[in-house]
């Protein structure tokens, strides 16, 4: 599906896109040029968009609890990112390639991920990783690196001439990376089909937008590269959605790249070790609140007649059912044994290796298994 407005043919937008406000309202009734897309009339789109973005939501409250009560380990809140989340993931296909950061909570879950597999990644099992599209990258949490490695597989997509596109991911902070900026200047010059999406979350870490670059934008980061580049509102689910299926299918049809830096907010810490009051003020957190996603798109379908107050109630309860039936599936998986460690070690089991192998599991046991440290309530 085409958008019947093409604003990556015309990348030179002075305002990031935007359709709705931040009430819900259609931004053509209060004096907006831009015309709303043809699937805002697509009911079952857009309450499929509306309930990925609340169970991403419902899941982020949970796992950042879970991490305070010691049951998985540091987390990344995805809050107040959502409709960038899952308009990636709605607008992903099946045979593309997506190469997620640490935030991507709702694509991961749009893309067929269990909850119960995210909670297994986010509490400390690299098991976690082996679940979803198998042509998808795992969760990357090094900065910016995930980007090499975009360009690496679009260039193999090409080489095959495969009509796929690949969708990389990154936050505010990775594009002033060096791995981001060579990864532009390769997907540029051997016009790969590779679509990246700068989540400008208004911080890097402690450090704020205006201090971490001196860009006036972080789109025209690309311009250098001759990649086409727009700001678009992330809070702002139908110029999300809009914006990445045009970039996505001219990825697939081999027109180049894209660059989209996605305007949004991190309303939470910046991970479940970080204290955000140290270094912002509540007053800012408080107006960001106002622009949030799904209030947004909440109201525009209540507006549309899409949506009423019974069925939000039947959502949210399906939300808490879904999430504590996952908790417990996350909470019945064993433990891998500490000899797992070894499994990819080596293409080929070098012999020599035999005796740590035994020797770890013989530790563990002596150390772990025994009575005293069962019941001294470390385990």
């Amino acid at each position: 599906m085409m958008p019947h407005n093409s604003y990556i043919s015309n990348s030179s937008l002075t305002v990031p896109l935007q359709y709705i406000s931040s009430q819900g309202e259609p931004l053509t009734e209060l004096g907006g040029k831009n015309e709303l897309p043809d699937f805002v009339n697509d009911k079952a789109l857009l309450l499929q968009a509306y309930r990925w973005m609340s169970l991403t939501r419902a899941f982020d409250q949970k796992a950042v609890a879970l991490q305070r009560t010691g049951i998985i380990g540091t987390y990344p809140s995805s809050l107040g990112q959502e409709a960038i989340s899952v308009a990636c993931g709605m607008a992903l296909e099946k045979d593309d390639v997506f190469v997620p950061y640490y935030r991507d909570h709702g694509s991961q879950l749009v893309r067929g991920h269990l909850i119960e597999h995210l909670l297994l990644y986010w509490g400390g099992d690299e098991r976690g990783s082996a679940f979803g599209p198998a042509s998808d990258m795992p969760i990357c949490v090094p900065i910016a690196t995930q980007a090499s490695h975009a360009v690496g597989i679009a260039s193999a997509l090409k080489i095959q001439q495969k009509r796929q596109a690949v969708l990389c991911t990154l936050g505010d902070g990775a594009s002033s990376k060096g791995d981001f900026l060579e990864a532009l200047n390769l997907a540029g010059s051997w016009h790969l089909p590779v679509v990246f999406v700068i989540n400008n979350n208004q911080w890097a870490i402690s450090v704020p937008r205006h201090i971490q670059s001196g860009a006036p934008t972080l789109a025209q980061k690309a311009s250098a590269a001759a990649i086409p580049n727009l700001q678009v509102d992330g809070n702002d689910f139908i110029a999300m959605y809009e914006v990445l299926t045009e970039a996505l299918q001219r990825a697939r049809q081999r027109k180049g790249p894209m660059v989209i830096e996605a305007i949004s907010y991190r309303l939470s810490d910046h991970t479940t070790a970080d204290d955000a009051s140290r270094y912002r003020e509540q007053d800012e957190v408080d107006k960001a609140w106002k622009n949030e996603p799904i209030k947004r798109l909440q109201n525009y379908i209540f507006q549309r007649g899409f949506w009423d107050k019974n069925a939000e109630g039947c959502l949210q309860d399906d939300c808490q059912t879904q999430i504590e039936k996952s908790v417990m599936a996350y909470q019945r998986i064993e433990a891998e044994q500490p000899e797992a460690m070894f499994d990819h070690m080596y293409q080929s089991w070098p012999d020599v290796m035999d005796d740590q192998v035994v020797e770890c599991g013989e530790k563990y046991k002596r150390n772990f298994l025994t009575p005293e440290y069962q019941y001294s309530g470390l385990k």
